[in-house]
């Protein structure tokens, strides 16, 4: 089985380099918005039909690994 995390793309070319959903044009960080927004899979999958829930499921895995680091230090700003 593969990982869902396959479906996360980057390519210079393509939105600035940002990780994409399968090379599309949707970048994965407005995606992960519209979840924490409160938009649920069924609406997202309604307003773009040329994704699948497989694509909304590799951005949630995708932010997970994100996370999964050792420390995290704060930048002075």
């Amino acid at each position: 089985m593969n990982s869902l995390i396959s479906r996360i793309t980057i390519n210079q070319d393509i939105c600035h380099g940002k990780p994409t959903i399968r090379g599309l044009r949707y970048p994965v960080e407005n995606i992960l918005e519209l979840l924490a927004s409160g938009m649920s899979i069924e609406e997202l999958l309604e307003d773009y039909p040329d994704l699948e829930r497989e694509d909304f499921l590799a951005c949630l895995e995708y932010a997970s690994k994100l996370v999964h680091v050792k420390s995290i230090h704060r930048i002075a700003s």
